[in-house]
C-alpha cells in the first residue's frame, strides 16, 4: 500500500509540474484564475526628473548660430542614434544637458532653464521662446527650431531574467518591454508581475497578472524610462516539465520503477515467508 501510495503522489506531483498553455500564454480571456482589469489605459508624457539628461539640437538658417549651440555643428541624425544606442558614458553625453538637484539644465548663452516636471514638447516651446527673445536683435537673425530628446531612457527587469534595456519608441507596451528582454522564461511567474516606478517624488509598485487580454486597456500597458520589471520564480516549484508528451513518459517511467522495486520486494517477502513456513 504504501509503494501505491507514493507513486500515486509522484504523479500528481508530475502532472502538477507540467507546463500548460494556460500558465505561459498571453491574451487570455479573463476567468477564476485570470484577472479582468478596468478600462484604465493612460498614456502621458514623459516628466523629467532629477538626474535625467536631455539632448538639444537648435535648427538655425544662420549657421553661426548652428555652431554655437551644437557643438560646432554635429549631425543630428547621428546625435539620435548616439543617445539611443551609444554606451552609457559614450560621447552623447557631450551633447546632452543634466537636470540637476534644483530642476535646471545649464543651456549656452541663456545659464540655468527651469525644466524639472516637464515634458519634451514643453522644454522645447521654452527654449525656442527663451532664444528667440535673445537672438532677435543679432543682425540676420533666422527663426530658429529646437528638438528635445531625453537619452539613454532605459527601463530594467530584474528576478528570473536580469537586465537593463532602452526605451527604443515613445509608446513603449509592456509585451514589447518583455519581447525585447527575451520575453519570461518558463519558471517565471506571469501571474504576478510587479511594476516599480517613481513618480511625484514617491516609489510606487504595481502587480498584475500579464496573461490577460485586459491589460492592453489599463494602467499597465505603457512602461515608463526608469521603471523596473519584477518577474519572480513561480512560487513552490523547484522544477517543471515542458509538455504532455514530457509529463506522460516520466510517469511511465516512474510507474515502470514503482512496479520493478515492488516486485523485488514482494518476491523477497514471499520467499521469506515460505522460508520460515518450511522450518
Amino acid at each position: 500500500m504504501k509503494i501505491k501510495s507514493i507513486l500515486i503522489s509522484a504523479i500528481v506531483l508530475l502532472l502538477a509540474s507540467c507546463v500548460t498553455s494556460k500558465k505561459v500564454n498571453y491574451m487570455q480571456e479573463p476567468d477564476k484564475k485570470i484577472p479582468a482589469y478596468a478600462d484604465t489605459l493612460t498614456f502621458e508624457d514623459y516628466q523629467l526628473r532629477e538626474g535625467d539628461r536631455i539632448y538639444v539640437y537648435v535648427y538655425s538658417l544662420n549657421e553661426e548660430i548652428m555652431k554655437i549651440y551644437n557643438a560646432g555643428g554635429s549631425n543630428s541624425s547621428y546625435m539620435r542614434g548616439q543617445q539611443q544606442y551609444g554606451n552609457e558614458y559614450g560621447s552623447y553625453e557631450l551633447y546632452s544637458y543634466l537636470v540637476d538637484e534644483n530642476g535646471n539644465i545649464q543651456f549656452p548663452t541663456i545659464g540655468d532653464v527651469q525644466v524639472l516636471g516637464l515634458t519634451t514638447r514643453e522644454v522645447k516651446l521654452k527654449l525656442e521662446d527663451e532664444l528667440s527673445k535673445l537672438l532677435q536683435a543679432t543682425p540676420g537673425y533666422q527663426m530658429i527650431s529646437v528638438e528635445v530628446n531625453v537619452v539613454r531612457r532605459m527601463y530594467s527587469i530584474i528576478g528570473e531574467q536580469s537586465g537593463r534595456y532602452p526605451i527604443t519608441k515613445e509608446k513603449m507596451t509592456i509585451f514589447e518591454a518583455l519581447a525585447q528582454a527575451g520575453d519570461i522564461n518558463e519558471f517565471g511567474d506571469r501571474s504576478q508581475i510587479k511594476l516599480i516606478r517613481e513618480k511625484d517624488g514617491e516609489t510606487i509598485i504595481k502587480t498584475f497578472d500579464v496573461r490577460s487580454k485586459d491589460i492592453i486597456n489599463s494602467e499597465f500597458y505603457y512602461i515608463e524610462p526608469n521603471d523596473i520589471i519584477y518577474i519572480r520564480k513561480i512560487k513552490g516549484q523547484s522544477f517543471r516539465i515542458n509538455s504532455a508528451g514530457t509529463a506522460v513518459g516520466v510517469v511511465a517511467a516512474t510507474i515502470s520503477f514503482g512496479v520493478f522495486v515492488y516486485t523485488i520486494v514482494n518476491t523477497g517477502i514471499n520467499h521469506v515467508n515460505k522460508y520460515k513456513t518450511s522450518k
